[in-house]
Order: C-alpha cells, then structure tokens, then sequence
C-alpha cells in the first residue's frame, strides 16, 4: 500500500504540474459554457419562453443555467481523468516503465497508481467545477442547492470519475504516443458532449439516436447529475405541473428513454457501477501488458 500511495502522490504531482494539461482537461467544458453563455442558452431561453409564457425570463433562464451546468459537470468527470492518464502514456513513450520495474514495485502496484490518480483528479477538479458553478448560480440570484441535494450531487460526481476513469484508462491503453494521446483526448472532448446530451437537448436528437445514446453511461450519467442540480429550478419553471415537468425533463434528458423502457435511478447507478468494474478490469490487465 505504500508503494502504491508514492506511486499515486507520484503521479498528481506530474498532472498538477503541467498547467498546459490541467487546462486542456477543462477545454472542453469551457467550449460548453461559452456557446451557451453566447448564443445557446439564449436560444434555449427563448424556446423555453415560449412554452411556459406566464413563467418569467429569471425562472426560464435559472432551469436553463442549472441544465447547462450539469453537463459541464459531467464533462468534467470524463476530461479531467482522461488528461489524468496523459502521464501513463508520457511513462511509456519515455520507457520509464523499466525504471519502475528495477525498484521493488509490481506491475499491478503500478497500474493502480495510474488508475487511483486519474480517479483523484477526476474527482477533485470535477467537485470544484460544481462549487463554482454553485457560486456562479447563487451569485447571479439563483437559489442554492439544499445539503442533501448537495451531497447527493458530489456522490453522483464521485461516481461518474470512477466509472469514466476505467473506461478512458482502458482507451490510453492504446495509445502509443503523445500525439496519439491528443488526437484521443481531442475526440473524447468533442463527442463526449453529443452522447451526454449536453450541446443539444434530448429532444432535438431522431427518437432512434436518442434511444441508442440514452442507453449509454454518459446519458446515464448525465441524468444522474441533472436529477438534484436542476430540480428547484423545474418546480418553479412549471409551477409544480406534474405533466409539463415530465414533459421538460424528458426533452432535456433529465429522464431518458430506452425504447420504452425509462431507466430510474437505481437501474442508472447499478448500470454505471457494472460499467466501471468491467472497464476496470479490462484497463487493468491491458496496461499490465502494456507495461515492460
């Protein structure tokens, strides 16, 4: 366990060194924040408006802001522990591996300290992102999330870092080099967004699109996510309307779809656990192989 612990002290200090890096694992939410803070959320905003004519442009705008929010958060959970693996793939373009392996350190001590750090950054950037999102909200007149609602949030973000740093340590895995590793972040970044529904709402996509991208964990993921975060702001929004909530929730993702089956809370989160186990297994024993 010692071993293992200098091993991930090791590698948080390389990620929290390369301030180039730690801004790259955040592009991709920023690019979010600044379309929609641009010209989106206006659109949205007045799509919004259109429905709910007697609700006013605060109510409109606060559901819109919380939406956006929570997919800048999500994405944060996949960047940031991606970027986190970017160190891995420096350790094996620069043969350090066989530096690693003269000390009295196991192949499988090395891989859970790639996997513990790409977790911890995930985790710690991610809840920062959702503190000053919290901040911005309250800041610009929004009411604050509850304790519970809060807590809940952070442990749907703990969640989605597990499980998304098992599935894109399985992804570097492949990676040979580092301009591979930036080709791969650059994809991941762009289309992460699509399949979380976070560029554009659920509603917009074809039904089919819709069901294959709902059945996905970064819809799942996102819906987890969207569930506390946008709650408050709903019930406002729709003045308590049972119909019109179910109705906005399922155009914006907040529930999904899967055919005709629509997966609850508990289905998600057991959904996602089984997807990080089986990518965690799946990167382990890849980067085994991939290492001396």
């Amino acid at each position: 366990m010692k071993q293992v612990t200098k091993l991930v002290s090791r590698n948080l200090l390389v990620f929290f060194r390369d301030r180039l890096g730690v801004g790259m694992s955040l592009l991709s939410p920023a690019i979010l924040f600044l379309l929609y803070a641009l010209f989106l959320g206006n659109q949205q905003v007045d799509a919004l408006q259109g429905s709910f004519p007697l609700a006013s442009q605060s109510d409109v705008t606060d559901f819109v802001n919380a939406w956006v929010f929570s997919g800048i958060v999500m994405m944060t959970t996949v960047t940031t522990g991606l970027q986190a693996m970017n160190t891995f793939v420096g350790d094996r373009v620069n043969n350090r591996f066989k530096d690693f392996l003269i000390a009295p350190v196991s192949r499988l001590q090395l891989v859970a300290g790639y996997l513990i750090a790409a977790l911890i950054v995930a985790l710690i950037i991610s809840v920062a992102v959702f503190a000053l999102g919290q901040l911005y909200l309250s800041l610009s007149g929004q009411s604050s999330l509850s304790v519970s609602m809060a807590l809940e949030t952070v442990g749907y973000i703990a969640l989605s870092s597990f499980t998304f740093a098992a599935v894109t340590a399985f992804l570097t895995t492949f990676i040979t080099s580092t301009s591979g590793f930036s080709a791969l972040a650059t994809v991941v970044g762009t289309v992460v967004g699509f399949l979380a529904g976070a560029f554009v709402p659920m509603g917009v996509l074809p039904e089919a699109v819709a069901t294959v991208i709902s059945a996905l964990p970064f819809a799942l993921s996102a819906m987890l996510l969207r569930g506390p975060l946008t709650t408050g702001a709903l019930e406002v929004l729709a003045e308590g309307n049972t119909a019109a909530m179910d109705s906005v929730s399922e155009f914006y993702g907040i529930t999904l779809t899967i055919g005709s089956y629509a997966p609850q809370v508990g289905p998600a989160i057991a959904a996602m656990v089984i997807t990080a186990i089986v990518f965690l297994f799946a990167s382990s024993l890849f980067l085994r192989r991939r290492i001396g």
